[in-house]
């Protein structure tokens, strides 16, 4: 039997396939992605197995594009020979709100439920729930299982999850959630298995185009960044991050739209904001100019200052990890937070972190730092898949 982890997106479904032993959640087998499914997008399937990697472009036809993938990615996996069958298809979702802190088998009334928060992840949610509907239509027999980004910081206290608001709106659920829950799980899984301080004070960095950072202490989520929605917390490729709300009142002052407010909180800020050219770091890295160089420096900046405010929660540091595409990928920057937290204890491996390229777990602290340093690559997937797997079994 296998399970599949999904994540379907607004233009892209990417996906991976894990076998199970014994009830056991094994390294996947086949991991890929299908991009370009946007309306004028061109689209294409790319995946990985252990004989190597291809590469198939997609011919549109009257199908509608998400069909089209679900119809690829299925031809797909029956050709893979000796094609184990599905035991679940695993979800991530970005929000569970207030209702929703486990895994759990997806019915009609979730569904409902979980559209109901649509608006606190736009650009993640109402993409996420579509996917559970074609997977649905597409696997009738097979259960679909919900995971959530939010459930691995659902056990923080009560005083890193209040806003300073009146009770009546804190008992509606407007309170901190956080994200990024399902890279977390993984990195803590990780770290359980490498470092024997994985259960001391712990700060995870998910750095990509949505980026946070995580403290942690005895393996559970402490505090995050991010908070009631995905736009809180650390500067991000096109989201701004922590930002006064001030800013919002004047705007609708200015005679601004909620849409339009979306569109710049969401899609029109962060890096691309800033710089003016791109929402992508190594587009940024490679233009070296003062916009691009002004943004990347903030985006620096706003690690450094916001890992203060994590290491203040735990009272100090003992394991930094560097996740997502640039925790994973770009030393310079992990070479420049590391510096500017140098302060608590970090001494960096200059050899070992320009060898880190994310094909691998490494440590990349020196022999004489008091804080250890990894560089994780993460794995949603596989937390998904083993979630599922968890659940199906339970049940």
């Amino acid at each position: 039997m296998t399970i599949l982890a999904v994540n379907a997106g607004s233009s892209s479904l990417k996906f991976s396939l894990h076998p199970l032993q014994d009830g056991v959640v094994m390294a996947s087998v086949l991991t890929g992605s299908i991009e370009g499914l946007e309306p004028q997008g061109s689209p294409a399937m790319h995946w990985i197995t252990p004989t190597g990697s291809q590469t198939r472009q997609l011919t549109r036809t009257n199908e509608e594009s998400f069909q089209l993938a679900l119809r690829s990615l299925h031809d797909l996996l029956t050709s893979l020979p000796d094609f184990p069958a599905l035991r679940a298809v695993a979800h991530r979702v970005v929000h569970g709100g207030a209702d929703f802190f486990e895994s759990v088998r997806v019915t009609e009334k979730i569904l409902q439920s979980l559209e109901k928060l649509n608006s606190l992840a736009p650009l993640h949610q109402p993409h996420n729930l579509a996917g559970i509907r074609a997977f649905q239509q597409a696997f009738p027999s097979v259960p679909q299982v919900a995971c959530f980004d939010t459930a691995f910081h659902a056990s923080a206290p009560a005083l890193h999850q209040s806003f300073a608001l009146p009770t009546e709106l804190r008992q509606q659920g407007i309170r901190r959630y956080g994200f990024h829950g399902l890279s977390y799980q993984y990195i803590m899984s990780v770290l359980e298995q490498q470092s024997k301080h994985a259960h001391d004070r712990v700060l995870m960095a998910h750095l990509g185009n949505g980026a946070s950072l995580c403290a942690a202490h005895q393996g559970k989520s402490l505090a995050s960044t991010m908070g009631f929605s995905a736009l809180d917390g650390l500067m991000m490729g096109t989201r701004a991050g922590n930002l006064d709300p001030g800013v919002v009142l004047y705007l609708l002052e200015q005679g601004w739209t909620h849409d339009q407010l979306q569109t710049l909180l969401y899609k029109q800020s962060g890096l691309l904001g800033v710089s003016g050219i791109s929402a992508d770091m190594r587009t940024l890295r490679a233009k070296k100019n003062q916009a691009a160089d002004f943004a990347i420096d903030l985006f620096t900046h706003r690690i450094v200052r916001e890992s203060g405010a994590m290491v203040a929660c735990t009272e100090g540091i003992d394991v930094l990890a560097f996740s997502g595409g640039i925790g994973e990928h770009d030393g310079i920057l992990r070479q420049q937070v590391c510096q500017k937290l140098s302060w608590l204890g970090l001494e960096l491996n200059q050899e070992k972190n320009q060898q880190a390229t994310g094909n691998e777990i490494m440590s990349v602290h020196a022999e004489g730092s008091a804080v250890e340093i990894w560089v994780i690559p993460t794995d949603e997937g596989r937390v998904a898949a083993r979630e599922a797997a968890a659940l199906i079994n339970k049940q």
